[in-house]
């Protein structure tokens, strides 16, 4: 039967590609999000995930995808129900003293809803979809055998992108079994809560029921309050925006440099206010990211700041993972260009440190340097706090809080006594060396004068020029040749040698056509050089 079942859907599958011209040159990024749509809530959830990675697909399609609706049809009532009672072992009237079956929201894996427990805690219960786990893992299965068939190709500077769509698929599938289990969304609500909030007063986060959360159901306390976006019933309500923004950037920066683990969609619609204090919800994604990527991202924003483009280049180059040839000085010329345009030694509270972040991710990646996963996250993350700081408060910036925060750390990270430790042991061993540079200065000329030394030279950033090079040198060779060949022919034209065809030795005649076959072949390259 589940064969039956996966042959119609794999029918169903195709046929939703064949509609859209899969196979007519690979999807448009207009089409693959309608694509998704078609096919139904499993892959709306996907093409959602899919539009925060532009680490694995063209900016152009994550834009896209971004487009897909959130809200889809609601559950049935009694539906949702039932998925508690299977959880829980027991009756909705022994667990909840009210619940509403109206869901305060519908997405495409989960709807959620409003409760009051038997002791008065108030709550909001996340119930899955019925069948949704197992469909999604079937057509994941599906979606891997027919990834070889689709073509995803995005235009980036006169370069096309190309996508290995079976790796994107295998990375979303990671992904979404990780969406598919609630308790991984608990897991990540408790350890934000135990190591990000640090006063409760002034930030927090929802606490988790644990009675009330299993695979399938995620009970956590309600939050009653609204989103941030509302800035009008903010001022109404008598809130202080300016001391908002900077508590929720305030923290947003403690998760990122000294826990290392941030919230992954920190938009809008994920911090509510509820009696003056913000809340972040929804940890279905969050971010990690090392110490020794916060060293470089520090390393990356100082060399912003200096404007050292070699600096630059070395903190990305240290981050990034390598996928092609990289010259090193044209990355630097690029970056240079990119600093004079975001840059400005005296406005740099002005700065939109979350598009030139951006930028440099996508320059690093037509330099052949992919950012890896936590990056990318971490990338977009800061643009869309960058979003909600000037939606709340337009007056402050980023870069202010973030440099603070880095000035802060490397204060604290400064250990005097094993700095000075360090430099008087480089002091001992430079002022080693230094005894030794007579007698190695002596041995260098000693083997110079004797024959004995070789000195190799090696140039760097100048690889598509010798490239070049070599290759005009060819032609001149083939040109040279084709002309000697040429003359040759002509000279035995006028020699008896045999054979002969139609008056003509064949050898001349064989010349003849080599030499303007080369003549030919050499303009033509040359041509193309050009």
């Amino acid at each position: 039967m589940s064969d039956v079942r996966e042959k119609a859907r794999s029918l169903e599958i195709l046929g939703v590609f064949s509609k859209h011209n899969f196979y007519a040159g690979g999807f448009t990024p207009e089409e693959m999000r309608t694509t998704l749509e078609d096919l139904g809530p499993t892959y709306v959830k996907i093409g959602q995930i899919m539009s925060s990675r532009t680490d694995i697909l063209p900016k152009a399609y994550c834009r896209e995808l971004e487009k897909l609706r959130s809200e889809v049809r609601p559950l049935a009532a009694s539906e949702a129900r039932r998925v508690i009672e299977e959880e829980t072992g027991k009756k909705i009237e022994e667990i909840y003293e009210e619940f509403r079956d109206e869901p305060l929201g519908s997405a495409s894996i989960a709807q959620a809803h409003y409760g009051v427990l038997k002791d008065g805690t108030r709550v909001v219960t996340k119930v899955q979809r019925p069948g949704i786990a197992r469909m999604m893992r079937r057509d994941f299965a599906l979606l891997k055998k027919l990834a070889g068939a689709v073509n995803i190709a995005g235009e980036a500077d006169d370069t096309v992108q190309a996508v290995d769509l079976k790796t994107v698929v295998e990375e979303l599938e990671k992904v979404s079994e990780e969406e598919l289990d609630f308790r991984v969304e608990a897991a990540n609500t408790r350890l934000f809560k135990e190591k990000c909030i640090e006063d409760e007063t002034l930030i927090t986060c929802p606490t988790i029921i644990d009675e009330l959360t299993t695979e399938r159901i995620l009970t956590m306390t309600f939050v009653d309050g609204y989103s941030i976006a509302k800035r009008d019933r903010l001022i109404a309500d008598g809130c202080d925006c300016e001391a908002i923004a900077k508590t929720i950037v305030g923290n947003y920066l403690h998760q990122v440099l000294d826990v290392g683990i941030f919230h992954g969609d920190p938009h809008q619609g994920n911090i509510m206010i509820s009696k003056g204090v913000p809340y972040w919800i929804d940890f279905g994604m969050i971010g990690r990211v090392s110490e020794s990527s916060i060293a470089s991202l520090q390393d990356t924003i100082l060399a912003m700041v200096q404007k050292n483009t070699e600096a630059m280049a070395d903190s990305a180059l240290s981050m990034g993972i390598v996928k092609g040839k990289v010259n090193k000085t044209r990355l630097m010329e690029d970056i240079d260009a990119m600093l004079g345009r975001y840059v400005s030694v005296k406005s740099l509270s002005e700065m939109n440190l979350g598009k030139l972040m951006t930028e440099l991710t996508d320059l690093l990646s037509n330099h052949n340097i992919v950012m890896p996963g936590e990056y990318t996250m971490l990338v977009r993350s800061l643009v869309t706090v960058e979003g909600v700081l000037e939606a709340l408060c337009p007056e402050l910036n980023l870069f202010d809080f973030l440099s603070r925060k880095m000035t802060e750390r490397i204060r604290q990270n400064f250990d005097v006594q094993t700095t000075v430790a360090e430099l008087i042991q480089t002091l001992t061993t430079v002022g080693t060396q230094t005894t030794r540079i007579p007698s190695m200065v002596f041995d260098v000329l000693r083997n110079l004068v004797k024959g004995r030394m070789k000195i190799n030279l090696e140039l760097t950033g100048y690889e598509e020029l010798l490239e070049d090079l070599n290759g005009m040198v060819l032609n001149i060779v083939l040109a040279v040749f084709a002309c000697v060949l040429f003359t040759g022919s002509c000279i035995l034209c006028t020699t008896n040698i045999q054979p002969q065809a139609g008056g003509m030795p064949i050898m001349s005649l064989i010349g003849f056509v080599v030499s303007v076959a080369l003549g030919i072949y050499t303009v033509q390259s040359m041509s193309k050089k050009k």
